[in-house]
């Protein structure tokens, strides 16, 4: 099994690996009665620590939002990227190629009920999470400012670190003050990316090298177009290739796509 995606457990059973769900359910505790002891998800928000290829890990702990009512349902999406180069001439499409995975996201709702108190609870916890949304005081005379990462939590279950890219509130209560006293909160959040580290030992490379493997009616200035919507670049493709003869490229030669910058700079 691989690592978890999105979605990891601590306390799982023996190995690490719980098993699936069973068809016909858990007939283990069947005549028997037990009250579960309900766990209260949160929202835990942490300093974005910057690392070298641009992502962010979580730096210490500023705070929490628990939720008073938990989720009834998340949604958690994940895709890939796949790239087409088709020929005009062609019958058929040409193949798919794998250009990179996109980021997690997971999108919830968080209900706040101050019906009892009518006092100012509902505007604080709404507040709180408006301000994931704006750098924090600490990075804002920084060379890049960053809001607050954040993980959701429910028991054992944890999320992958990630940022907020929107936060909708929806007032449905007032006290005779005019306080709001209840709220429904639809939040999103996509994946902070890791430092993926050095991935070729030789360069000391951070980013990673895509590859194209070439079809009928590909040229280099079209490729280099593809990949960095820039046809000009198909001289520095070629010497990074180490092609010498540009202008006849065979079908089905595998090209070495490097980021922007070591293509600039010519590091393999």
């Amino acid at each position: 099994m691989t690592a978890a995606i999105a979605l990891t457990m601590s306390g799982a059973a023996p190995g690490g690996r719980p098993a699936l769900p069973s068809p016909a359910g858990d007939k283990s505790k069947l005549g028997s009665i037990e009250k579960p002891n309900v766990e209260k998800a949160e929202l835990t928000f942490y300093d974005a620590k910057p690392q070298g290829s641009g992502g962010g890990a979580l730096g210490g702990e500023r705070g929490k939002v628990e939720f008073q009512f938990n989720p009834k349902e998340l949604t958690i999406a994940k895709a890939a990227k796949w790239e087409r180069s088709n020929d005009a001439k062609a019958k058929k499409a040409g193949p798919p190629q794998f250009s990179g995975a996109e980021p997690c996201k997971m999108t919830l709702e968080m209900f706040f009920d101050a019906t009892g108190e009518h006092d100012g609870s509902v505007v604080a916890a709404v507040e709180k999470l408006f301000q994931c949304c704006v750098p924090t005081e600490e990075t804002l005379g920084q060379k890049k400012p960053s809001p607050p990462l954040v993980k959701f939590k429910w028991g054992t279950i944890s999320s992958f670190p990630a940022f907020i890219t929107s936060v909708s509130a929806k007032f449905t209560l007032f006290a005779a003050s005019g306080t709001p006293i209840r709220a429904t909160c639809t939040v999103s959040m996509e994946e902070m990316p890791a430092d993926l580290g050095k991935q070729n030992p030789t360069s000391g490379a951070l980013a990673v090298t895509r590859v194209h493997k070439t079809i009928s009616g590909d040229s280099l200035a079209s490729v280099a177009y593809a990949e960095y919507a820039d046809p000009t670049l198909w001289r520095e493709l070629a010497a990074y290739n180490g092609i010498d003869d540009p202008m006849r490229i065979p079908e089905g030669q595998v090209l070495m796509l490097p980021s922007p910058e070591a293509l600039a700079t010519g590091a393999s």
